[in-house]
């Protein structure tokens, strides 16, 4: 009886810790000012307190370009490996608590190495939660960067300058992308730096290419004087053209997968049509 009193203690504990922490992540964030302070201030920031989650995030593989474009910090991603992995934790190790309260004999070896098993499984599955969400917002990124560039080309043909375009364009639209775009442009102007080079920077930190592309054109106007007008126009149709292929692609692809099921179903009325004819001849 005590052993099994301990084993309902272990496994009430497990479950209990890792529901707190599931409550904990799920709470409102403190907003993550350092980040900021970082883009703004590089040299002027105090050294950061070590804690357990900042050195692993600083010595693991993490997706920082995927978590820069979701806003999402490096400690906070380790934190939801960390949550995930001890809530899949939680179910084998209740499972294995009831089985020996129920006395099933399972071996010890079983619950242990399903325990780890599906902690290794809920990690995965968070690290392809934020590549999935980082892929769909890269996509949203550049159809948001369609319309930038027709606004930006049609600043340029009223006879605003380069930097006052990319500005007075910024300024129409709302939404996310438009704020990374705003905050690029700031930042240019408190540290007196052309437009495209704040611009070239984030595409580079957000792993948006075709960010990069625009800041090229709009530099090659800065220092060079060209007219970009059509370059521009051009642009943003290429753009469009790169995101119907993709959508048809993706389209072909949810159809592909259709056939399967439908093949399977098949199978099954051709079967529930032929046992009649079968029972019957082998009645004979």
């Amino acid at each position: 009886m005590s052993r099994l009193f301990v084993l309902a203690v272990l496994g009430g504990g497990v479950v209990g810790a890792g529901l707190g922490v599931l409550c904990v992540a799920l709470l409102p964030a403190v907003p993550a000012l350092g980040p900021a302070l970082d883009r703004l201030y590089p040299t002027t920031r105090q050294p950061e307190r070590q804690t357990f989650v900042r050195w692993l995030s600083r010595n693991i593989q993490v997706p920082r370009q995927d978590l820069a474009i979701l806003g999402r910090t490096s400690e906070g991603y380790v934190v939801a490996l960390i949550v995930n992995g001890l809530a899949a934790l939680a179910v084998p190790a209740t499972v294995g608590v009831v089985s020996a309260m129920l006395g099933l004999g399972v071996p010890p070896t079983i619950p242990v190495g399903g325990a780890v098993l599906f902690a290794a499984v809920g990690v995965w599955l968070a690290h392809r939660s934020v590549l999935e969400k980082a892929r769909a917002a890269r996509a949203e990124f550049v159809r948001a960067l369609c319309t930038y560039l027709d606004l930006a080309a049609t600043q340029v043909r009223s006879g605003h300058g380069p930097m006052e375009s990319l500005e007075r364009a910024v300024g129409i639209c709302h939404g996310w992308v438009f704020d990374h775009l705003r905050a690029a442009l700031a930042r240019a102007r408190l540290r007196l730096t052309p437009p495209w080079d704040e611009l070239k920077r984030l595409s580079l930190e957000l792993n948006v290419v075709e960010l990069g592309d625009l800041a090229d054109i709009m530099r090659s106007a800065g220092t060079d004087g060209a007219q970009v007008y059509q370059t521009l126009r051009a642009r943003a149709d290429s753009l469009r053209d790169q995101i119907r292929t993709e959508e048809l692609e993706a389209a072909e692809l949810r159809t592909n997968k259709l056939d399967m099921p439908a093949a399977a179903l098949i199978l099954v009325l051709l079967g529930l049509m032929g046992y009649p004819f079968m029972a019957a001849l082998l009645a004979f």
